[in-house]
């Protein structure tokens, strides 16, 4: 939905299409700008990013519900990481999980 001035924009998260990624990972993409680019990630149980993720410039995310490992860090409702440029993760659920994120790419 967009506000009548067109310069905010309100969401339901979970109206917005979902598109599988890979086999158990959804992604609802969030309105980007040039500056950065927002989505939310859907892990079901058992389910691994499906390869090692390499970030050109700086990443977020905000673990919503569920619990993520990520890099040897269990991740739970809450949590808020943050990757530098260059950083590489692979993130992955046991109990199924909701990552809210945003990129910011290098200037």
């Amino acid at each position: 939905m967009t506000s009548p001035a067109d310069d905010m924009q309100i969401l339901n998260l979970d109206e917005i299409e979902p598109v599988e990624v890979a086999p158990g990972i959804v992604r609802r993409a969030l309105p980007a700008t040039d500056r950065c680019r927002g989505w939310a990630y859907d892990f079901a149980p058992g389910a691994e990013w499906p390869e090692v993720d390499v970030h050109e410039g700086e990443e977020r995310y905000y673990v919503v519900s569920g619990e993520f490992i990520d890099r040897g860090h269990r991740l739970g409702p809450g949590s808020y990481v943050v990757f530098a440029p260059g950083s590489t993760h692979r993130p992955r659920t046991e109990t199924g999980a909701r990552m809210l994120g945003l990129s910011i790419p290098l200037p």
